[in-house]
């Protein structure tokens, strides 16, 4: 069997110019980057400012598992399908980050017969977005201590500084680190650490800006720190917000490429869900919503946390109205769910499937709850069993759900034309399109929190550390209460304790802190130990890479 970079590298793609004239982008528009990758120019936006949205459709997912569930890859077969349905879907998905594709989650191209290409591009540099969004990070933190080091007009106090550094990898030992060391010439001693990029402010700002004069006042809304008398300091006050402006403006644009089947897809931002807002740009998907007649686009992780952010603050910033939920699982996965280990997750288990399925349902009835109709699409596994699939089939039928069994992964399009068909019937029957956000932004910051633990996670309640009520009363007493919560979770679980499967029962979300993102426009809300810069496994992706004498890329999943 191939592997996903020999599929890819196998594939047989088209100029990027015609991708984009399949969607009516003309050659003018475009910034090429290479034959196959692209840029689009400011210009498109106002040219197509008056043209009629198609219909959004969010791709979401049960609680991730070793197992795994394809969600990236349901994605890209639901867009390859509705071409081979004769309808016009345009798809946009996240930019992957360096940190899982040298780590151990691996990149987001989509996998098997169903990928975005060029594969090797998207999941290394791919158009330069993520190094951009680094340096315009590291410019603002360079210029911080540089304030201080300068005279500190500000009087910012240097143990109060809110905004840390960031790179786009895995690196644990910069979680806590020193700065300013070695004497008066080389700054301020004080602590520091670092973010992954695809955590940072910075990145979420990039992903909600609606134009380049957004994204301007995003940056200079970015708080980053606290003088001694314990007044706020933004980004605006330190005078680098046109420098970071100017480094971001290419990065901004949103990356046109190609699926397998040559069909139209934007790669664009890349915030990861369990610690950020979890989808790509907000241009992007506007871009799609004009350009066909579907969007097909992503949410990261299990719908707890990337399809709950993508609703309660992407759709609310930018006016979206999805018109369809696709929930995608495995039956592998929801046996995990029910207590099977990973390597007897081949072997037919009814008993445990009944159980894991209770993920599943909750997930079903949280989507709901935003009032969107949803589509079961089980990424189906050769090891799948007559009577597992059955069954799955029974009880989403029970449920009042579409449910289709889909084969993209190994057939491309082809496998996904009867979830295509699906999707498409229940968007025609959302004539009345009544989705709403499951919580007014103007509550109390405790009460959003609350809402989610319990509409959400199922938990019976939420505890606060004495830092995180101390966090939460600050955000509130310097005005920025009604911004939307963004929580940071783990993603294994609907609990905060990745050991609860299925559907937890008797627990409580403990809060140990919150951040206030003005910039990007929420609030942070830290719960367990997740981290906002992960670490390498003992044995990482990195050891499987490889390029030859030739510049040919080999390992790469």
């Amino acid at each position: 069997m191939l592997s996903d970079i020999e599929i890819a590298q196998g594939a047989e793609m088209k100029p990027i110019s015609e991708i984009a004239e399949s969607i009516g982008i003309e050659y003018s528009d475009l910034e090429p980057y290479g034959h196959y990758k692209a840029k689009v120019s400011e210009q498109l936006y106002s040219k197509l400012a008056d043209k009629k949205d198609g219909k959004l459709i969010l791709v979401t997912a049960i609680n991730p598992t070793p197992a795994g569930e394809g969600k990236t890859t349901v994605s890209t077969g639901l867009a390859e399908a509705m071409g081979k349905i004769g309808k016009k879907a345009v798809l946009a998905l996240r930019e992957p980050s360096l940190g899982p594709v040298f780590g151990i989650k691996g990149g987001a191209a989509g996998g098997g017969y169903a990928q975005v290409v060029p594969m090797e591009d998207i999941n290394l540099h791919f158009t330069g977005d993520m190094h951009a969004i680094t340096s315009a990070n590291n410019l603002l933190c360079a210029v911080i201590d540089n304030h201080i080091q300068q005279g500190n007009e500000l009087n910012i106090d240097p143990r109060r500084i809110m905004f840390k550094r960031c790179m786009d990898m895995n690196d644990r030992a910069l979680r806590n680190i020193v700065i300013g060391l070695g004497g008066k010439i080389n700054g301020v001693p004080r602590e520091d650490g670092f973010n992954i990029t695809v955590a940072s402010e910075i990145m979420a700002i990039l992903c909600l800006a609606s134009d380049i004069s957004d994204l301007k006042k995003r940056l200079g809304n970015i708080l980053v720190a606290y003088d001694y008398s314990g007044k706020p300091v933004f980004a605006e006050q330190l005078g680098v917000c046109g420098a970071m402006t100017a480094l971001l403006k290419d990065a901004l644009k949103p990356n046109l490429v190609q699926t397998l089947e040559n069909n139209p897809a934007f790669i664009h931002g890349g915030p990861f869900a369990n610690i950020a807002h979890g989808c790509n740009s907000l241009r992007a998907t506007k871009l799609a919503l004009k350009l066909g007649d579907y969007c097909i686009t992503e949410a990261g992780f299990g719908s707890d946390l990337g399809a709950e952010k993508f609703f309660d603050i992407k759709c609310r910033y930018g006016k979206l109205n999805p018109s369809c939920v696709v929930l995608v699982a495995t039956i592998r996965a929801l046996k995990y769910n029910g207590g099977v280990k990973k390597e007897e997750l081949s072997a037919e288990n009814l008993t445990a499937l009944e159980k894991g399925i209770s993920n599943l349902k909750t997930h079903i009835e949280n989507m709901q709850k935003y009032n969107v109709p949803v589509v079961v699409a089980v990424n189906r596994f050769v090891t799948d069993t007559d009577k597992e699939v059955k069954f799955v089939e029974n009880f989403c039928a029970e449920m009042g759900v579409k449910v289709s069994m889909c084969e993209v992964f190994t057939k491309g399009g082809e496998g996904g034309k009867d979830l295509a068909e699906k999707v498409c019937a229940v968007t025609d029957e959302n004539t009345e399109n009544k989705f709403a956000p499951i919580y007014d932004e103007k509550l109390p910051i405790k009460e959003k929190i609350e809402i989610i633990a319990r509409e959400i996670y199922r938990a019976d309640g939420v505890v606060y550390t004495t830092q995180a009520e101390k966090a939460v009363k600050e955000i509130e007493s310097i005005g920025f209460g009604q911004l939307p919560v963004c929580v940071a979770k783990t993603q294994y679980s609907l609990s905060d304790n990745p050991a609860l499967l299925g559907k937890p029962e008797n627990f409580k979300i403990t809060v140990r802190d919150a951040k206030l993102s003005s910039g990007a426009g929420f609030i942070v809300i830290y719960t367990g130990d997740i981290l906002t810069m992960p670490g390498l496994p003992k044995k990482p992706s990195a050891f499987n890479i490889d390029c030859d004498e030739n510049g040919n890329i080999t390992g790469l999943f």
